[in-house]
């Protein structure tokens, strides 16, 4: 599908059918979700009916099903989408092709004929007579000449120009004029007045400007559609989030891979460390670390022991899970993933602003060449041919064609123009959206945060963190990964260390550490026994619960660390805390800059994140923030997006899977590079890197692509200024009309060249 259109005439075509109580198509992602009676009309009956006039429908689940067969993952329809779009490109390209080179072979008589000798008509130079002697179709030589461009012009129009005759089709079918219907008028126009003119033994004619229209317009649309392939193309899988298969654990000890959908109700499931939970389901026994930002935004990992709640799509980070399978065996990333497919086949496209003048133009025109034509027989007592060939001569001076060439062609540049900052654009519809947003939601974690914990800040003895560092590298807690990282390196044996070696939690050797006799594992934290002496690891409250002191300068710190998601780890020994460690999501560079500089463009800026309050707690204190929204699950994000998007228009910004419904909600959805593939999949724009800096760019881009779609539109318009003048004082020729092509087109793409953004 390429346009609202195209949208409309599925819809139809899909609600005519008995049993089908509605259908919405998005061109935007190239899906029709159709809500019908399988008693009555099946899936596969209205997949027939919708593959028409060049479109090709298939079921969701056999495009997945594709997907996979061409190494793809079977997560991401819109990859079979890619491939088909591929193909679709190469006939487009071959269409092209052939009215390039049999368009160059037809215009080359005009070229060294019939040009020169309108020139010598027009200016009644002797030097070119030989041109107009040459030149008479009022000879045996004219039906050679008719035969001859009447097939091969027919051949160029019908075979290179259908796709935009099919264009102009449906917008008479569906009553929408579009810039299609433009060309499809002046082409056919000049088509059917050449062959007229030959007939009647008339040296004006118009195969030249069928070929060129035709030819150019599509070359444009192939143009534009292979900057879209590129951008696809560019986009690549960043995190598979799906898993397609599990390893069955049995009484025995025993584990046997299978598919997930062959898993049942009360399986048993082993989940290694680093390794992806195919379904939801409980933790059978002992405890495990597990990081569900993919599915609940939450930046931090958490300890889960037996009987606890396992969702699927997180990652076990610590230890190893055995999972009991839920009664519906699915997995949370399996129902986002529905809920992102369900709303992006809702997403309905816009009509593009060439589309909305192009319903005003065609009016226009085609009521001037009737009524002047008309007018010609009453009036002047023209005869009946005469006056059809003076109304097509109307059509061919007033149609504003160009408008269907400069459209794509802007929409090329701004595409291309995007693809080289790293923004990937899917569709020309992107910029219209972006100029109407009136909020702007930021997704915290990942995406105005690394997404990444590490140690900030340490203030504590050396000898203090080294010995924290060797216990957290048995525990299980959130920050243990972090600090062991931080902090396992500087285990000097110098410190009375024994010989044993030990790895940390990314299986990278550390120094040896000192004997540990003792080790408890609490749920906020640790505690344990090096060399005789105790120490203590976690929170305020594991401290209050120990009985071990805390000095006010300590929990002051404490409070002061919180912002962006950072957690506060005090440690101590022999019952007295003596220092913090600070582990966080770091901020994300040109984060302040980039919701300052929204703010300003008079767009409310709204942080939503599924962290606590504390976690957001520096996000209210930025002057340009105007609402922040914590604790916030997936489906809670997408029902925000809703509210908001009452009040105007919405922009979403994430990373992860679980933004991924929230993104295909909003008005528009931007996912960061860094994010996963299903959060690219939702979005309309996805940065490739993770400069957040980029949005701030994307919204500079729209508004320079409208200003170039607007000064694109006008010098289109062009064409239209010298072919009407020429017709007024009776020079409309194929010399005249050849010129007002190449300087309409001309001015058009040399504006195009300009760089749109300094």
């Amino acid at each position: 599908m390429y346009s609202a259109t195209c949208e409309a005439y599925l819809e139809s075509l899909a609600e005519k059918q008995e049993g089908v109580i509605s259908a919405e198509a998005s061109y935007v992602t190239e899906t029709i979700r159709v809500e019908h009676d399988p008693d009555t009309v099946s899936k596969e009956s209205l997949r027939d009916v919708l593959s028409t006039l060049g479109y090709t429908a298939y079921l969701r689940e056999d495009a997945s099903s594709d997907v996979s067969e061409t190494g793809g993952t079977t997560r991401r329809a819109r990859e079979m989408g890619g491939i088909r779009k591929r193909r679709d490109d190469q006939l487009l390209g071959m269409r092209y092709s052939v009215g390039f080179l049999f368009g160059a072979f037809l215009l080359v008589p005009y070229v060294a004929i019939i040009y020169p000798a309108h020139l010598a008509s027009i200016f009644d130079w002797q030097a070119l007579e030989i041109f107009e002697g040459a030149f008479r179709l009022d000879s045996e030589g004219a039906f050679v000449f008719l035969r001859l461009y009447f097939v091969m012009t027919g051949i160029i129009l019908l075979f290179t120009g259908l796709p935009v005759l099919r264009g102009a089709y449906l917008s008479l079918k569906m009553r929408r004029p579009n810039t299609d219907l433009l060309v499809a008028i002046t082409a056919i126009s000049a088509y059917t007045y050449s062959t007229a003119a030959v007939i009647l033994g008339q040296n004006d004619i118009f195969y030249d400007l069928a070929i060129v229209v035709t030819a150019a317009v599509t070359a444009m649309v192939f143009y534009e559609s292979s900057i879209k392939q590129r951008a696809l193309d560019r986009l690549t899988e960043l995190t598979i989030s799906q898993v397609e298969r599990a390893r069955t654990y049995d009484s025995d000890g025993k584990t046997e891979e299978v598919r997930v959908e062959d898993l049942n109700s009360g399986d048993v499931v082993l989940v290694r460390q680093g390794e992806r939970v195919p379904v939801d389901g409980e933790l059978v026994e002992d405890s495990c670390t597990v990081d569900e930002a993919i599915v609940t935004g939450e930046s931090l990992p958490v300890l889960k022991r037996a009987g606890n709640e396992i969702i699927g799509g997180s990652i076990v980070t610590d230890g190893a899970a055995l999972v009991r399978v839920g009664t519906d065996v699915t997995s949370s990333i399996d129902r986002i993933t529905t809920a992102v497919w369900d709303l992006q086949s809702a997403t309905h496209g816009v009509q593009r602003h060439a589309d909305q003048l192009a319903s005003y133009a065609v009016l226009l025109v085609v009521g001037a060449a009737v009524a002047i034509g008309g007018a010609s027989v009453i009036a002047f007592d023209m005869s009946i041919p005469d006056a059809i060939l003076l109304a097509l001569l109307v059509l061919l001076a007033g149609s504003p064609w160009a408008l269907g060439l400069a459209t794509p062609l802007s929409v090329a540049k701004s595409l291309a123009s995007a693809l080289r900052r790293g923004i990937i654009i899917f569709d020309e519809t992107v910029f219209e959206r972006l100029r109407d947003i009136d909020t702007v939601v930021f997704d915290k974690t990942g995406t105005l945060t690394t997404g990444e914990m590490e140690v900030i800040e340490a203030d504590a003895p050396a000898d203090l963190l080294d010995a924290v560092a060797a216990l957290e590298q048995r525990a299980s807690h959130p920050a243990a990964n972090a600090i062991t990282t931080a902090f396992a390196h500087r285990n000097a044996t110098d410190q009375g260390l024994d010989d044993q070696s030990n790895s940390d939690n990314n299986g990278n050797e550390t120094e040896k550490t000192g004997q540990i006799s003792e080790f408890t594992n609490h749920q906020s934290g640790i505690e344990g026994v090096i060399d005789g002496t105790p120490y203590l690891v976690g929170n305020l409250d594991l401290f209050a619960e120990q009985g071990w002191t805390v000095d006010d300068d300590i929990r002051s710190r404490v409070a002061d660390a919180r912002g962006f998601g950072q957690l506060s780890v005090v440690v101590g020994r022999d019952g007295t805390a003596e220092g913090l460690i600070v582990v966080g999501d770091e901020p994300r560079d040109g984060w302040d800059d980039t919701i300052s500089r929204l703010g300003a463009r008079d767009t409310d800026i709204v942080v939503l994140t599924g962290d606590d309050e504390e976690a957001t707690d520096f996000f209210k204190q930025h002057e340009a923030v105007t609402h922040v929204f914590a604790k916030v699950p997936p489906e809670g994000k997408t029902a925000t997006i809703r509210r908001l998007k009452s009040d105007g228009q919405v922009a979403m910004i994430g990373d992860g899977t679980n933004d991924a419904p929230a993104l295909a909600a909003a008005d528009l959805g931007i996912s960061l590079g860094g994010g996963t593939a299903l959060a690219a999949d939702a979005a309309d724009i996805a940065i490739v890197d993770n400069d957040i800096r980029s949005v701030e760019t994307a919204f500079d881009l729209a508004g320079a692509a409208r200003r170039r779609v607007k000064q694109n539109n006008l010098l289109a318009f062009s064409y239209n200024g010298i072919a009407l003048l020429a017709l007024a004082v009776g020079f409309f020729n194929p010399l005249s009309a050849a010129i007002a092509v190449i300087a309409g087109g001309g001015l058009v793409a040399v504006n195009t060249r300009r760089k749109l953004l300094q």
